[in-house]
């Protein structure tokens, strides 16, 4: 019994192990869509007109329907930069005498001054910079088609380097205007975008906090 109770112990450390294998997302909705499955209809072919081959004249083979394929060129470049100062000075001073005194009991005092000076002054200055630039490209599959015909969509690359696997994650709203010949589409133009890049690497591992760890921190107040 001890030996069953122990294996399960085992098996559920070691789910949790597992668990921490594939690095956290901010998308937010699945990354790939199966293409809905059409109604059939009886074939009207005639002399010329044929079902199975046709196309119309004017329709190219933009992605319009879920399932589709899009590709994302990402080429993001962020900089921002902030820089403050502030500073202040005080002065006082004080300066006082007892010139004279009526009274016996406190002619000791008679003659004896008081002088204070105090100065207090604070300079204080930040400067604040950040740079980020992504570039590269992944395929996404139209999830959801809505109602004003935008196109839903959201996609997942993952390149196994060595011991560790790399993530490449992007979610969004694309408008069908902006797609490009080749069903290109820049970052620059998809809305509530979400890309992510993110490693299984172990250093990263070594950079998040462990579930025990966050378990204690939960309700230990720092």
């Amino acid at each position: 019994m001890n030996a069953l109770r122990s294996a399960g112990v085992l098996a559920s450390i070691l789910g949790l192990s597992a668990c921490g294998t594939t690095p956290s997302t901010i998308v937010q909705q699945p990354t790939t869509a199966r293409p809905q499955m059409q109604a059939s209809q009886a074939a009207g072919n005639g002399a010329i007109y044929q079902a199975a081959a046709y196309r119309p004249m004017f329709e190219d083979r933009r992605a319009r329907n879920v399932g589709d394929v899009l590709t994302i060129a990402i080429n993001e470049k962020t900089q921002a930069g902030k820089q403050a100062s502030s500073n202040g000075s005080k002065t006082s001073e004080v300066d006082s005498s007892i010139s004279a005194v009526a009274g016996l009991p406190l002619k000791m005092f008679q003659g004896l001054g008081v002088n204070a000076e105090a100065s207090n002054q604070y300079d204080a200055k930040s400067a604040v910079n950040s740079s980020n630039n992504f570039t590269g490209s992944v395929s996404v599959t139209v999830v959801e088609v809505l109602a004003n015909g935008n196109l839903a969509v959201a996609g997942e690359k993952q390149v196994a380097l060595d011991k560790s696997t790399e993530y490449i994650r992007l979610s969004g709203v694309v408008n069908p205007d902006t797609i490009q010949a080749g069903n290109v589409v820049s970052s620059a133009k998809v809305a509530d975008a979400r890309i992510e890049y993110r490693t299984s690497a172990n250093f990263d591992k070594a950079e998040m906090m462990s579930w025990l760890a966050r378990f204690f921190l939960s309700f230990i107040p720092l």
